[in-house]
């Protein structure tokens, strides 16, 4: 390869020409910034997003003109809230073989971070949630606005919140933290998540009138997102933190601050690289059980969950992976094969079964 073919492959583009559709990107003074752009859906992600967002952080990390990088999401209620659930309801559920597909786009675009080779800092502007808090778990430094919260939402939507959770939140929090935050899907404010170490800074977001409030109560925060009696958001000083810390990260040498990078990552790198390719299998194989079926169709459908259902099946030794039952019934009127165990008619021809 010649000396101008390589520069041509790792030159730096202008912003603008990616023309990108569900994100947006700007490089000027030496930081580039990345937002998720949808503040329709919360900021959820959607597989195409996911290819933008790799694309947007591999140019960044080839730019020498950038030094760190902002990653942040549109809008003042959502930060990110992970993956479009809805798009998994009506695309992943019916063919799961191309979850595994979608997690190889996933783990390209969390590795497009971990391994920017320049320090990532996630600006929280609203609620980090599902894989919105894996996307800032692989980020360097956070800075959290303080109206906001962090939570995880696997285990009550049928999936498993090993996309970065399950590997580095006993890392970053502890051990029975990660637990907590795992399996009971709770969510955690912006003190709390400071005080278990999951960011490095909360910024005050929550005013009445000209007042900044230090340390808004819920309803307080509930009062400013409804802009009633007085109260708004205000990312102004969210803003400023965030600056603050980039300005304090540009007065360093790059290729120190790459290789502390890569150095300090180790532990997450063997957590991420050791549990990650088994996760895509099996993440993909529980999209065909009754689980992600039923917790994301009732996400879609606006309604509780029927954990107790599926429960009672496995107590009562039923079938609690497949919605109909195993399928190992046959018809011996039109020799069909394959039918679900709980099903009294032959759906090919309709006679009974026995």
């Amino acid at each position: 390869m010649s000396q101008s073919t390589m520069t041509r492959a790792f030159r730096s583009r202008a912003a603008a020409e990616f023309a990108f559709d569900e994100i947006l990107y700007a490089k000027a003074d030496g930081v580039a910034r990345i937002t998720l752009n949808r503040p329709h859906n919360y900021n959820a992600y959607s597989t195409h997003t996911l290819e933008e967002l790799a694309a947007a952080f591999r140019d960044a990390s080839f730019d020498d003109a950038v030094g760190a990088i902002v990653y942040t999401g549109a809008g003042d209620r959502a930060f990110c809230t992970g993956g479009d659930v809805k798009e998994y309801a009506a695309s992943y559920v019916a063919t799961p073989r191309d979850y595994w597909k979608y997690m190889g786009l996933f783990r390209a675009y969390i590795e497009s971070i971990t391994n920017a080779g320049k320090p990532v800092v996630a600006r929280l502007n609203g609620m980090a949630v599902g894989g919105g808090n894996e996307s800032q778990l692989a980020c360097d430094l956070t800075v959290m606005a303080q109206h906001t919260y962090i939570k995880q939402v696997g285990t009550h939507v049928g999936s498993v919140a090993c996309g970065g959770s399950t590997q580095w939140l006993p890392i970053v929090a502890g051990d029975k933290r990660a637990r907590q935050i795992l399996m009971l899907n709770e969510p955690i404010s912006a003190e709390q998540a400071l005080a278990w170490g999951l960011v490095n800074w909360v910024a005050p977001s929550v005013r009445r009138g000209d007042a900044w409030i230090e340390h808004a109560s819920a309803d307080e925060i509930r009062l400013a997102q409804q802009r009633k009696d007085e109260y708004t958001i205000d990312l102004s000083r969210l803003d400023a933190q965030v600056d603050d810390v980039v300005k304090r990260l540009l007065e360093t040498f790059p290729e120190c601050t790459r290789y502390t990078k890569q150095q300090v990552s180790f532990w997450k790198d063997l957590a991420w690289h050791s549990t990650v390719r088994h996760a895509q299998d099996w993440l993909a194989l529980h999209y065909a059980c009754w689980e992600p079926l039923e917790g994301m169709q009732a996400f879609v459908e606006k309604r509780p969950p029927r954990y107790g259902l599926l429960r009672q099946r496995a107590a009562e030794g039923r079938s609690s992976e497949a919605a109909w039952g195993a399928p190992l019934k046959a018809c011996d009127g039109c020799g069909a094969t394959g039918l679900p165990a709980d099903h009294t008619f032959c759906g090919a021809c309709g006679r009974p079964l026995s």
